[in-house]
């Protein structure tokens, strides 16, 4: 299963953005309101939980300055990464998109999409007022 937040233009520079997604404390500020549990593990992981959801945490996973970085479950159970991709557009303009991808039976896909949807979506909009 594949699913893109809109491209989300940020009045930041690509580094700018890209240091401030590599500090994984800084998700925290980017989750919706409906967030129960937000904690950095390490300096690669994180855990959080949102309102009738299940606990999930993340790891970095790969990372290429200042252009990606991409987050994946820690867990094999449901296995997804969560990736930025940040383009330069100008020196003060960074072009981000953000992007699921999931290995899941079409049930579990169906169940998930659209909360997954949303997430990905207010994930993107929060980041455009860092």
């Amino acid at each position: 299963m594949h699913l893109e937040a809109p491209i989300n233009q940020i009045g930041k520079s690509q580094k700018e953005v890209y240091e401030f997604l590599s500090d994984l404390s800084n998700f925290e500020q980017l989750m919706p309101d409906s967030i129960q549990t937000f904690e950095v593990l390490d300096a690669d992981t994180f855990r959080f939980a949102l309102k009738g959801m299940p606990e999930i945490v993340l790891r970095r996973k790969e990372q290429s300055p200042y252009d990606k970085i991409a987050l994946g479950a820690a867990s094999d159970k449901l296995p997804f990464t969560l990736t930025a991709n940040l383009k330069e557009i100008a020196a003060e303009q960074t072009e981000v998109t953000l992007s699921f991808e999931g290995e899941f039976n079409a049930m579990m896909a169906m169940m998930i999409k659209g909360p997954i949807g949303n997430f990905l979506n207010t994930l993107s909009s929060n980041l455009g007022t860092i």
